[in-house]
C-alpha cells in the first residue's frame, strides 16, 4: 500500500481541471519556484518548533521533539504557516491511497474527477497509481498537476490510469528556468513530447512574471517542439503572476499589465494555439 504526505484535500474545486473535482495537494517539491503561491508545500516539517507558540488555539504541541498537530483544535488561521521559515507546514497527514479515496468518495456523485497537485505530485508515482486506479474504477477522471521535472516515461503503469496531465512550462531557457526554480527543465521538455504522443496533455500553463522569465520564448519553444499543427488542440493557459501567498523577493513584484498579457495572447494565437485562456 502506497502512502504520501497530504497537505490538503479540497472536496470541491472548479479551478483544477475540467468540471467539479476533488483536489488533493501533496507535500514536498523538488524545485523552489520563487513565485510559488503555496510555498508551505515545498518542504517537509523539520520539527524546529518555531510554529508552536504562533498557534493561539493550542493546536500545536511539541512531543518527543516533534511538532504534533491537533486538527480538532485547529481553526485553519494558518498562523503556523506564516511563522514557518522553512516553507513547510505542521499540518501534514501521512495517508494511504485508499484513505485518500475514502475522502474522495464523500464528494461523489457531485464531481467529475480528481486532480492531484502539490508540492510536486510526481514525487509519489506509486501512490498516484494506486489512487488513480481506485478512482478510475468508479468512473472518475484523474489528472496530475505537475511541474514536469519528473520523467513520466519511467512510470507506464501510472500513465495507464492517468487521464491527463496539466503541465507547467515555467520557462524555456534552462538558465532562466534555474534562476526561477533552482531546478532543471530538461525533463519538462521530454514530458512535453512524451505526453503529446500519449494524447495526455490536458493543459499547458505558463505563469507570466514580467522581467523574471521568458514567456514569449516558452510559447515559441512549445510551438517549435510540437509543431504548429499539433498545438491547435492543446489548451494553453497564460496566468498573470499575482503576489498572493508568495514569500521572498517576488512578493514585492507587480502583476503583468493587461496589454502585456494581450501581446502574449496574440503571439500564442499567431503561432497556432487555438484554445487559449488568459487569467
Amino acid at each position: 500500500m502506497a502512502n504520501a504526505p497530504v497537505n490538503k484535500i479540497l472536496p470541491y474545486s472548479v479551478v483544477d481541471g475540467k468540471g467539479s473535482r476533488v483536489a488533493v495537494f501533496l507535500q514536498k517539491c523538488n524545485i523552489k519556484c520563487a513565485y510559488c503561491h503555496n510555498p508551505e508545500t515545498q518542504n517537509m516539517c523539520i520539527h524546529c518548533g518555531i510554529c508552536v507558540p504562533a498557534c493561539q488555539y493550542g493546536a500545536l504541541q511539541t512531543v518527543d521533539k516533534k511538532v504534533v498537530w491537533n486538527p480538532q483544535k485547529c481553526v485553519n488561521c494558518d498562523a503556523c504557516i506564516a511563522a514557518c521559515p522553512h516553507y513547510a507546514s505542521p499540518k501534514i497527514k501521512d495517508m494511504s491511497a485508499a484513505a485518500v479515496f475514502e475522502k474522495v468518495k464523500e464528494s461523489m456523485p457531485f464531481i467529475r474527477g480528481i486532480t492531484v497537485s502539490g508540492g510536486e505530485c510526481g514525487l509519489y508515482p506509486a501512490f498516484l497509481t494506486e489512487l488513480f486506479t481506485l478512482a478510475q474504477e468508479q468512473g472518475l477522471s484523474c489528472f496530475m498537476d505537475t511541474n514536469g521535472t519528473i520523467d513520466l516515461s519511467l512510470y507506464p503503469s501510472l500513465m495507464e490510469v492517468c487521464s491527463g496531465v496539466m503541465l507547467d512550462v515555467k520557462a524555456w531557457d534552462p538558465d532562466v528556468f534555474f534562476s526561477l526554480t533552482q531546478g532543471d527543465n530538461f525533463a519538462v521538455k521530454q514530458n512535453l513530447s512524451f505526453l503529446f504522443a500519449l494524447n495526455k496533455l490536458e493543459e499547458l500553463r505558463i505563469v507570466v512574471v514580467p522581467g523574471k522569465m521568458d514567456a514569449k520564448a516558452a510559447i515559441l519553444g512549445i510551438q517549435r517542439q510540437l509543431g504548429r499543427k499539433n498545438v491547435r488542440g492543446i489548451p494553453l493557459k497564460l496566468i498573470s503572476f499575482r503576489p498572493y501567498g508568495v514569500k521572498g523577493d517576488f512578493a514585492q513584484l507587480a502583476p503583468p499589465s493587461k496589454s502585456e498579457m494581450d501581446v502574449l495572447y496574440r503571439l500564442a494565437a499567431d503561432v497556432g494555439f487555438e484554445d487559449i485562456t488568459v487569467i
